[in-house]
């Protein structure tokens, strides 16, 4: 009868439901917990792949343990330290001699100038010299106030001091004025 068909599909439709929610939280479970606020994000399943929905981009990409770190970085730069969403760049060309590499987030001033480098490392990545040597290639030609680098558990915020050419390591992050 029509009734049996439309529970039928209710069925099939619940079960497809449970399978893609239970998909969902067992692929969460593998994504570690960070060392920043917890943030409310769009995550979706295609083709058995997980996308997280960039703020910055306006769209989503696929997520992986370095993406998670990104996303929730930049939430926490927009949320806790009131950075405006239009002054971020993601995965921005950035030229270092005759290469081009692309850095994880640039923040820049009111003015369009880039002020803030961020780069993000998998959860289980050590944050050591080479990281910071990374981010110091990608300040070659920029020239920025501030360097960041983040596994999502350990974050290390530098203050570049061009004039007295020094480095000042930061306890907190600066907040945007």
């Amino acid at each position: 009868s029509h009734q049996e068909v439309n529970r039928m599909k209710y069925f099939i439709i619940y079960l497809l439901y449970d399978f893609v929610i239970f998909h969902l939280i067992w692929s969460m479970e593998n994504l570690p917990i960070l060392n920043l606020p917890i943030y409310k994000h769009k995550i979706k399943s295609i083709k058995k792949n997980l996308q997280i929905f960039d703020i910055v981009r306006n769209k989503y990409v696929r997520l992986s343990h370095e993406e998670w770190v990104r996303q929730n970085f930049i939430h926490f730069l927009h949320k806790q330290n009131n950075y405006p969403l239009g002054l971020m760049n993601v995965e921005k060309l950035v030229k270092y001699n005759n290469l081009k590499t692309r850095a994880d987030i640039l923040v820049s001033d009111r003015y369009g100038n880039v002020n803030m480098i961020v780069e993000c490392k998998s959860p289980n990545t050590k944050l050591n010299s080479e990281t910071i040597f990374q981010i110091a290639k990608y300040n070659y030609n920029l020239k920025v106030k501030f360097l960041v680098v983040t596994n999502g558990m350990e974050h290390f915020c530098f203050e570049m001091d061009y004039k007295n050419k020094n480095i000042n390591r930061l306890q907190t992050m600066p907040l945007h004025t």
